[in-house]
């Protein structure tokens, strides 16, 4: 079999995916021999032309990957008379899940599962990630992200709270955008309404920089 071009590893596809489709074409090892006594062989072009289409998908595949975002579970900050209270931190515990759902419905974004002992063996302490931006990075791109979002539900009172989210670059170890959501009440819908403003929001920052 021919050997890797170098245009597939500088790209980061997938090399064994590329060649596996390439493998399968019929007669591909007689017409473009690898060793150099048979060089002088005649190349049939068809099968050298179905070898540029193959590859010409895999790099229109690479091109178009969809954005893969990291969204971490939420950290509920209640600072209330009466704090986390049970019902309160299963609203928080939603949150995570409510906005990958809205993000993946808004746009072509894969979102990358985060496991939850992973998340907090990298979260030293309260509000660690939230703070460390660099650290919170790091975490993501161990699981292949290129943006993770990392956020606290603040709740300084009964009546209301709010959402601090970071959306953080992988590549450059920094965060590009800061949203603050409030949310006024408790309920199911007043939560996934700040959500969904939430979702929107960060839509608009990565279409902005994937844009350039």
């Amino acid at each position: 079999m021919i050997e890797t071009l170098h245009a597939t590893q500088i790209l980061a596809l997938p090399s064994a995916k590329a060649w596996q489709a390439i493998a399968q074409i019929d007669g591909l090892e007689r017409d473009f021999p690898s060793s150099s006594t048979n060089r002088n062989q005649p190349m049939n072009i068809n099968k050298f032309a179905l070898v540029i289409l193959v590859f010409s998908a895999l790099l229109s595949d690479a091109a178009n990957a969809a954005t893969r975002i990291a969204v971490l579970d939420f950290e509920l900050n209640d600072i209330t008379s009466l704090p986390n209270t049970q019902a309160e931190r299963q609203r928080t515990a939603s949150m995570a899940p409510l906005l990958s759902k809205a993000l993946s419905q808004i746009d072509d974004y894969e979102i990358v599962p985060v496991d939850a002992d992973r998340q907090k063996a990298a979260n030293s302490s309260v509000g660690y990630l939230f703070r460390f931006h660099d650290v919170a990075a790091q975490l993501g791109r161990q699981l292949g992200a290129d943006w993770i979002i990392v956020s606290q539900h603040s709740k300084p009172s009964f009546l209301y709270s709010y959402l601090w989210v970071y959306l953080i670059d992988v590549k450059k170890q920094t965060a590009i955008a800061r949203y603050d959501i409030e949310l006024k009440g408790n309920h199911e819908k007043v939560t996934q309404r700040g959500i969904d403003s939430l979702a929107r929001k960060i839509q608009a920052t990565v279409s902005k920089f994937n844009e350039k």
